[in-house]
């Protein structure tokens, strides 16, 4: 047992450390490839940020432990829009412009609702069939919005204030950074290569070992999805969001949470779909309504002042760790 939680306690590091670096080396090379940036903010960024959630539950669907594959998608989404933003308002107040409001985030809780009541009912090649297909609509809407010629949107945040050697800028004068310079062009792709596969091998210790363990102690599968693999594929959302807060970036971290919901939701649960077909039955409808109820109360507490205060991030935490022992 010792064995199989220190393996599994690796398997979560290997995930979290493997996963910054895909998502660093995927952008990096977009941007060598002089790929569009906001393209690089839609699928690089957006989808590599979710890049855990995704594998972990593919990885888990497809060795025929669906109920980890769903308990940490539907887990991770509660506890993004609860505890993580929870905590962001603490750190300080959180303030967002009405377009990622009334645009994004609104897509992102619409992605979110549509896969709880799919998952509800059973996901099947059909209904996967659809979230894929939703996902692409919601992709196009996302370039859509970010090209449409202003200056300031959502994802041209995400862009612009990605780490450093994720993408490099000239500047006003003309001139790149000389540690940007530096880079062989051989290091991007091996650096996403790298950490694609880390994240794979990461993801298959977190889920077999979990798996192990959920079944020496009888606990069901769902619980150990719900709490110990989704709080540890939602880490790197923790520290991007901790991060964007200490540096005031609010629509940054805003569209981190309601952007991971989105894919997570609709990719997500595709690949569970396709990876097991036959085998994943109808989740509990008591996860979907808590998930889709945490994400609404979120976008509603948003839209009222577009912003988020302590005392208001305070109810998002008490949330969580009120709706958790319900669900458990």
């Amino acid at each position: 047992m010792t064995i199989r939680i220190l393996l599994a306690v690796a398997g979560l590091l290997l995930l979290t450390l493997a996963a910054d670096h895909l998502v660093l080396g995927a952008s990096q090379l977009a941007h060598r490839l002089r790929i569009r940036p906001v393209v690089v903010g839609v699928v690089v960024i957006g989808l590599g940020t979710s890049a855990p959630e995704l594998l972990v539950s593919g990885v888990a669907a497809a060795r025929g432990d669906t109920s980890i594959a769903l308990g940490n998608i539907t887990g991770s989404n509660i506890l993004n829009l609860t505890m993580v933003l929870g905590v962001a308002a603490l750190v300080a107040k959180v303030t967002v412009r009405s377009t990622v409001v009334y645009r994004e985030a609104r897509l992102a809780v619409s992605a979110v609702v549509l896969f709880g009541l799919l998952a509800w009912t059973g996901l099947t090649v059909v209904t996967g069939a659809v979230l894929l297909l939703a996902a692409a609509g919601a992709l196009w809407l996302l370039v859509r919005w970010a090209g449409g010629g202003q200056a300031h949107t959502l994802l041209g945040d995400v862009v612009d204030h990605v780490d450093g050697d994720a993408i490099t800028r000239d500047d006003p004068g003309g001139h790149t950074d000389p540690a940007q310079r530096q880079l062989p062009a051989w290091s991007e792709p091996v650096r996403t290569v790298l950490g694609l596969a880390g994240v794979l091998a990461g993801a298959q210790l977190l889920v077999v070992n979990a798996a192990a363990i959920a079944t020496d102690l009888g606990v069901p599968q769902l619980v150990i999805g719900i709490t110990l693999v989704a709080v540890g594929t939602s880490l790197p959302e923790l520290v991007t969001t901790i991060q964007a807060q200490r540096h005031g970036e609010s629509d940054l971290l805003v569209g981190n949470l309601f952007g991971s919901n989105l894919f997570n939701s609709l990719v997500g649960g595709a690949v569970i779909a396709f990876a097991a077909p036959t085998s994943v039955p109808g989740t509990n409808i008591a996860l979907v309504v808590v998930m889709s109820l945490t994400a609404l109360t979120a976008w509603a507490l948003l839209r009222r002042s577009f912003s988020l205060t302590r005392r208001e991030g305070s109810v998002l935490l008490a949330a969580y760790v009120l709706t958790m022992p319900l669900l458990l």
